[in-house]
């Protein structure tokens, strides 16, 4: 269920459900090539685009359908590395990207502080960060969020919390989504996302 969740959110935040415009800017800053991350790469748009432009390619999620779906489309590719893991199991390698778009709303509230830290030891000087977290003013973020249907727990913050982790990070893209539509099972939703690109200081 989550990662059907998280399909659709990538689909209705973001006007490609292939590539949206942040990765783009994230590889633009990068020239292509190099060791990429994807964190919770679902059905592996993310891989495929990266793949296109020569990175060699890391993507791990936390359900088991995703992977498996990932080492069929791309089971020739030696440059795929694909492992069922979450974020705090999973061994980041050095690299020059890593990408968590619609997935660090699922790490443990717990987890996190190591996770973010794993995560900025493993960028490479100059190494971007892609991804997008959950504002306070989201659907999910309040009473109202079927919690049994999606996922017990989401991990919420408020822009000034948001900005204090990336004080060893040169912001070079940050953008708040405030968009009301459905969620994937017709219900109504607000969605409060902040999508930030970031380079390592």
């Amino acid at each position: 269920m989550l990662g059907l969740f998280c399909s659709f959110l990538h689909r209705f935040i973001w006007d490609s459900p292939e590539v949206r415009a942040d990765l783009n800017y994230a590889v633009s800053l990068l020239g292509g090539d190099g060791i990429a991350v994807d964190c919770g790469c679902g059905a592996g748009s993310d891989i495929a685009f990266l793949r296109k432009n020569d990175f060699t390619v890391y993507g791990f999620d936390i359900e088991e359908e995703s992977i498996l779906r990932c080492r069929k489309r791309f089971k020739n590719d030696k440059k795929v590395l694909l492992s069922l893991n979450s974020f705090s199991s999973f061994v980041f390698p050095y690299a020059s990207l890593i990408l968590a778009d619609a997935s660090l709303f699922f790490c443990p509230q717990s987890e996190f502080k190591v996770v973010w830290s794993r995560i900025g030891e493993s960028l490479a000087s100059n190494g971007v960060f892609c991804g997008s977290f959950l504002g306070p003013n989201d659907t999910m973020a309040g009473p109202k969020y079927d919690r049994q249907a999606f996922w017990p727990n989401v991990m919420v913050f408020t822009e000034d919390q948001l900005r204090k982790i990336f004080t060893n990070f040169d912001v070079v893209k940050w953008t708040e989504h405030k968009i009301s539509g459905e969620s994937a099972k017709g219900v109504p939703h607000h969605w409060h996302i902040f999508s930030v690109v970031a380079k390592k200081l």
